[in-house]
């Protein structure tokens, strides 16, 4: 008689991505009948066409919302091949999920190959978010077009960076932040208690500002 062959075990991956969010509805995946569709409706889309044996899923560290960018947001996933071929191997990976989503502004930076019981969310030590303001704009048509999407500009004069960070110190450590969450069913769910470990608040140079100062 003949020995059945035996299921490939999946080979699990940590990959690092990063996206302009401003065309998607965050980077949680979403019906792919809306007018703005999740990050990882293309993740999954573009893996898939690495025709697996079997379907993709991103587990994805951090959430993003609608218009947020991320530099370099983590996820694992798991890849099953037919039979008889190969693992990829992180190269491979990137190289593979790069050209399948080339129209997007979306592109992995790495891939590893992880133990299998390592995830991406649970895992994670700390996040860093970057909030930039654009000061000196009366209106947002004075928005240099390099800036656009990519930071707050309030109308208003120039802050006290040093009565923020005075205050920023407040933040530090563990505390409920209950009171910055907003009032959705959603939030409800989870924790509002966060450790926060670092905050800076300094200014910079506006994207490409050198360029066009002159």
């Amino acid at each position: 008689g003949s020995v059945p062959a035996m299921p490939c075990t999946p080979a699990r991956y940590l990959v690092f991505f990063q996206y302009v969010g401003t065309r998607y509805s965050g980077v949680m995946e979403t019906k792919s009948d809306q007018a703005l569709v999740g990050v990882q409706n293309y993740l999954e889309e573009a893996a898939q066409k690495l025709r697996p044996s079997a379907p993709i899923k991103f587990h994805i560290s951090s959430r993003t919302d609608t218009g947020v960018h991320a530099l370099a947001n983590a996820a694992h996933l798991d890849i099953q091949r037919a039979p008889g071929k190969a693992a990829f191997t992180g190269k491979q990976l990137v190289q593979g999920l790069n050209y399948h989503l080339r129209p997007e502004p979306i592109r992995i930076l790495s891939a590893q190959r992880v133990p299998s019981t390592f995830h991406a969310r649970f895992c994670a030590l700390s996040r860093t978010y970057i909030y930039r303001l654009l000061l000196g704009c009366a209106h947002h048509s004075q928005i240099p077009v390099f800036e656009r999407d990519l930071c707050w500009a309030p109308s208003g004069g120039p802050l006290d960076i040093p009565a923020m960070r005075e205050a920023g110190k407040f933040l530090l450590g563990t505390h409920d932040f209950s009171t910055f969450r907003s009032l959705s069913p959603k939030g409800a769910v989870q924790s509002p208690v966060r450790t926060l470990l670092q905050l800076e608040i300094h200014p910079a140079p506006g994207f490409l500002s050198h360029h066009y100062q002159h």
